[in-house]
């Protein structure tokens, strides 16, 4: 075999020399290019350094106090610790990050889920593993010292009286952002400006140095509200004994200063704690008093007397006849529980006739009642600015019917919340002038309107007094040394297109000192099941006993004597068939 010779190949000289130029240029350009960053254009160095090693934190802002009128505080902001990590700097063997999920409640696969989900395509430098830590299990993380997890300064709301306020202050959520009730409706200013600061990590991702502060945090501005919060202990006191002795579905009580306008109190039931969520259900949240609506019954017989007194077409010494105990219009007829052959217009409002009420209604143009009604604040939100507080319901006069406008004078037909009906009855304890509500301390009482003339005021406060008197329908509303004045109501609640036979509600308002009013009290009790369930009976002691003890609280002196309280029968609660 012969052997075979390889092939010698001969390359041009030029393309050698070519290689050897090309090398030498790009060595040229890598020094040329580090000579410009080095010398000229060192930021771009500095920059990427600090992409690496540099991070801007957020730096929580504490949230402003709410207090009640004297300053007792009623929601604080406490500080507790949050878990975050950087991903990308996150290196924990299997081992400590099991520790980790054991520590702060979860499972280890979740925070690896947390770690390696993606943004916006690429991975995230921020991830919260756990909110709201307690300091001990705070500490006890810090105490792993896992690289790229840190620990980071938060606030949690606390409500020192729990369910006592919860209707009326509401909540936050975990980012600290109001979401119900004063909360929310003064987000704005309760809130603080967050900050942030500077940091330097090592390779490991841990903070080794505060460079700078970028931006300090900015407090948010404590807010005094107008609660008492003495008045509103008593109110929750009393409205949770009734509501449990009367089996009652619900309760509700709003009590305002009659000078001013500011509401001392307001509690619902069923509530809940706003530090523990986890029972809270709709039911529980809702605060009824200004976000539910309701037929008041004959608690709204007071503005039929007051705009015919206006009209100048009666006296409260008019007499209507109410024999035989009904009054027929169309197909249906009004009933009065307890007969009577005549009333005089004072004796309506003391016996709570729905005869009467309806006759001296169909009195006046539709026009008149639906002014005077409307000029009290019904149909229209009370601009409390609470959120989610309902205007209530106030058809327009054109389309009333007779026996509308007649059921309208005893309070069906219409629906109102309870602090409307609270607000409305400041016309007869302030004079003929509607209060304007206020949720916060107010340093000088607001302005208010003029609806009726002082004499027709005083004149409805006379027949409102005569209800807790002899002959009256509240004879549980009196209150020892001190005039009361009142109403009483009760009635069917709707079903269907019609009424429920046996479900009412019941309902009590009025103020004391009637000489010199300091407080309107509106108490409300849905559904009372235990036997009882006129207003008389089950919603006007709730009154006198958080009155009383509201009077006492502000030494308000008596303008009566202190036996002053009688025992005697209750006319029964009158209420209508149709």
């Amino acid at each position: 075999m012969t052997p075979r010779h390889a092939t010698r190949i001969i390359l041009p000289a030029g393309r050698s020399r070519l290689l050897v130029a090309c090398l030498l240029l790009g060595l040229l350009g890598l020094v040329a290019r580090a000579a410009y960053l080095q010398g000229m254009h060192h930021g771009f160095l500095q920059q990427k350094g600090e992409s690496r090693y540099s991070r801007v934190l957020e730096m929580s802002a504490h949230r402003g106090m709410i207090t009640d009128r004297h300053g007792e505080p009623l929601a604080i902001s406490t500080p507790v610790e949050s878990v975050w990590s950087s991903p990308q700097d996150m290196n924990a063997t299997p081992e400590q990050l099991k520790k980790l999920a054991s520590l702060i409640e979860m499972d280890a696969q979740e925070i690896r889920r947390r770690l390696n989900e993606p943004s916006h395509g690429a991975r995230r430098d921020f991830v919260y593993l756990k909110r709201h830590l307690s300091p001990e299990v705070a500490a006890k993380v810090v105490e792993l010292n896992l690289p790229g997890v840190f620990l980071k300064r938060e606030y949690r709301r606390y409500y020192p009286a729990g369910e006592l306020t919860a209707h009326m202050l509401g909540f936050t959520d975990i980012d600290d952002k109001g979401q119900e009730g004063i909360e929310l409706a003064w987000q704005d200013e309760l809130a603080g400006k967050p900050g942030s600061r500077r940091v330097i990590k090592d390779r490991k991702g841990r903070i080794v140095e505060d460079v700078e502060s970028i931006r300090a945090p900015r407090s948010g501005q404590n807010i005094a509200l107008s609660i008492d919060s003495k008045i509103q202990y008593l109110a929750y006191r009393e409205l949770k004994q009734a509501v449990e002795a009367n089996k009652a579905k619900a309760g509700g009580i709003v009590v305002l200063d009659a000078q001013t306008g500011e509401l001392l109190a307001l509690v619902n039931l069923p509530a809940y704690n706003p530090n523990n969520r986890a029972r809270m259900s709709g039911a529980r949240a809702r605060n009824r008093a200004l976000t539910d609506v309701f037929e008041p019954g004959s608690t709204l017989k007071p503005f039929t007397i007051a705009a015919a007194l206006e009209a100048g077409g009666v006296k409260p010494d008019t007499v209507f006849e109410t024999a035989p105990g009904t009054f027929t219009i169309g197909r249906a007829t009004i009933r009065d529980a307890h007969k009577e052959d005549s009333l005089t217009v004072a004796q309506v409002i003391q016996k709570s006739s729905n005869v009467g009420s309806a006759k001296i209604a169909l009195s006046l143009p539709p026009q008149t009642l639906w002014e005077m009604l409307s000029d009290s604040g019904f149909g229209v939100s009370t601009g409390s600015g609470f959120p989610g507080e309902v205007a209530g319901r106030l058809r327009p006069y054109r389309t009333w019917r007779p026996i509308e406008q007649a059921t309208m004078s005893y309070g069906h037909g219409i629906a109102v919340s309870l602090l409307q009906l609270a607000r409305a009855y400041t016309l007869f304890s302030a004079e003929g002038e509607l209060k304007s509500v206020s949720l916060l301390k107010l340093d000088a009482p607001a302005a208010g309107k003029q609806v009726i003339s002082r004499d027709t005021a005083l004149a409805v406060s006379k027949m409102l007094e005569m209800v807790a008197q002899p002959g009256g329908t509240a004879p549980r509303a009196q209150v020892s040394g001190y005039r009361v004045a009142g109403k009483t109501g009760t009635a069917h609640k709707l079903e269907g297109n019609g009424y429920a036979k046996n479900r009412y509600l019941s309902t009590f308002v009025g103020y004391a000192p009637a000489s010199s009013p300091r407080f309107v009290i509106a108490v409300m009790l849905d559904e009372p099941s235990a036997g009882q369930y006129f207003g008389g009976a089950v919603a006007a002691p709730v009154f006198s006993q958080v009155m009383a003890g509201a009077l006492r609280m502000r030494n308000v002196p008596y303008d009566a004597p202190a036996n002053n309280v009688m025992s005697f029968k209750a006319v029964p609660e009158l209420k209508s068939d149709v």
